[in-house]
């Protein structure tokens, strides 16, 4: 058991930073982000000899982030909006870009499953049949999801910040 607990540690130290990056960019909230990431990694602990024996343990994390994400926002008491707006910097971030914040809102105005796979797709690089896997739907709903979120961010950037690089719209 010891082996195990000490596995299961080093695989937590080693990726958990990713696994809340990925929580955050998946809900938007710092505090739902651990909590999403509490859950995925008791759901992963209890299941650590079956996932680490079958082979890719981050793809299976990432399924467990995204199902509870899923889970959680079906919940009534998780579309109330707490009283402390402003509050909730995310701190765990570091930015990668000047206007990150201004990105961060814009992928969170996109519709769930549109910001998936944004997420899936560009922060985490995966591919479209990774990311299908990970969503369990097809690769074409995995494209046109894509499409509608990366027209969608174009729309709300371009009325931030202007046009991009001379693109004509």
């Amino acid at each position: 058991m010891a082996s195990r607990d000490e596995e299961f540690s080093a695989y937590v130290a080693q990726r958990r930073t990713q696994l809340r990056r990925v929580a955050y960019l998946l809900c938007g909230d710092v505090h739902k982000a651990e909590d999403l990431v509490q859950t995925a990694l008791l759901k992963l602990y209890v299941a650590w000899p079956r996932v680490q024996r079958a082979g890719n343990v981050d793809a299976y994390a990432r399924r467990i982030l995204v199902n509870s994400g899923i889970d959680e926002s079906r919940r009534p008491w998780r579309r109330e909006a707490p009283g402390l707006d402003g509050l909730d910097e995310p701190s765990m971030l570091p930015p990668a870009v000047e206007d990150s914040r201004v990105v961060m809102e814009a992928l969170a105005k996109l519709p769930l499953g549109q910001r998936r796979v944004v997420v899936l797709r560009h922060f985490l690089g995966m591919s479209i049949d990774e990311t299908a896997a990970d969503l369990r739907c097809s690769a074409g709903t995995v494209k046109s999801q894509n499409a509608r979120a990366l027209a969608r961010l174009t729309e709300l950037l371009t009325a931030q910040f202007g046009a991009v690089g001379g693109q004509d719209r």
